[in-house]
This record gives C-alpha cells, structure tokens and sequence, in this order.
C-alpha cells in the first residue's frame, strides 16, 4: 500500500472565498456557516440568497447580488426548543416533533408543538419577508439535518439541500489548492 500525504485544511474566514464578509465580527462567524455561504455563491452566483441552516441551532444568513455577506440571525433549533421546555420547567413534557400543528393549541402538547414549530416557521417567514421587501429575487435556501422536515411545513418555494455544506467546503477548498 502506497502512502499518501494529507493535507488538512483549518478553515477560517481569512481563507479565499467565493464571497466577501461584511461582518463586524469576521472572527467569530462559525465556518458552518462561511462554508454554506460559499456554497451559496458558486451555486447561485450574484444572486440574492438567503440560507437557513435548520440543525442543533437555526441560522438564517444573507448573501446579496453582489455577493457580500452580512449575516443574519441564531437561535435554537427543533431540538434544543423542545428539549429546552421540558427542562427549563416544572411539568412540560419533553416531545417528539410533529408536523402537526394546531393554533390555538388545545391541549399541552398541541400548544407545545404550535410554540416550537410555529414558532420556527414564522421566525424563518418573518426574516424572508423582510429581505423580501429590501431585494428582488431572493433565492431562499434550506439545509441542515431538520432541512426535510420543515420543507413540508413552510410555505414558501425553497431548495432543500440537506448537503449544501459539502458543496460549500469544496469550492472553498478548490479556490485553496496549492
């Protein structure tokens, strides 16, 4: 068997990237969502796009036409809401998630199932609405292990790729070579 040599790559915001960060705090932007972020860009190239990442945490960034990334937003995931409830209180249940949402709730566990995923969906339209009515032709773009699941709740026109990260990693990589 021959040996070949690795090269590990350490990815960090400083690397070149399909995009520019607009981003008061470029050090701490996690490379979760730098990778996406580059994904967006060689997949939709100038192009308005906004990327959700529906895993452990929600994050919802914004790329522009010009491919300048600015942000966006973090808070806790399907998950972590649902553990968070159960843990954080005296007597509610830790569920399991469901699609099924009935608002108002009229039950514990309706009204539960109503606060985390109605809660998440209209958290990620009210972020889509307001990019909306700033830019035209916004790609909205949903990822993450929790990407399937809430594809069927949202209603709004999405491409669901659960693994936008691995196309984003590679162009970053491709643009590194040495």
């Amino acid at each position: 068997m021959k040996k070949k040599d690795l090269k590990i790559y350490d990815l960090k915001y400083t690397f070149n990237l399909p995009f520019t960060i607009s981003y008061k705090t470029p050090q701490t932007l996690g490379n979760d969502r730098i990778a996406l972020a580059a994904a967006a860009t060689v997949l939709y190239p100038n192009s308005n796009n906004i990327i959700i990442d529906a895993g452990t945490c929600i994050t919802i960034d914004f790329l522009n036409d010009k491919n300048i990334f600015f942000g966006g937003s973090i808070s806790p995931g399907i998950q972590m809401r649902y553990q968070s409830l159960n843990s954080q209180t005296a007597k509610l249940p830790l569920l399991n998630k469901s699609s099924e949402i009935h608002f108002p709730g009229n039950s514990t566990e309706n009204s539960i199932h109503s606060g985390v995923i109605g809660g998440i969906c209209h958290e990620i339209m009210g972020f889509v609405k307001q990019i909306n009515s700033d830019y035209k032709d916004v790609n909205v773009i949903l990822t993450g292990g929790d990407a399937k699941f809430l594809s069927k709740t949202l209603k709004i026109t999405i491409f669901a790729n659960q693994i936008f990260i691995l196309e984003g990693l590679n162009s970053i990589l491709n643009l590194n070579k040495q």
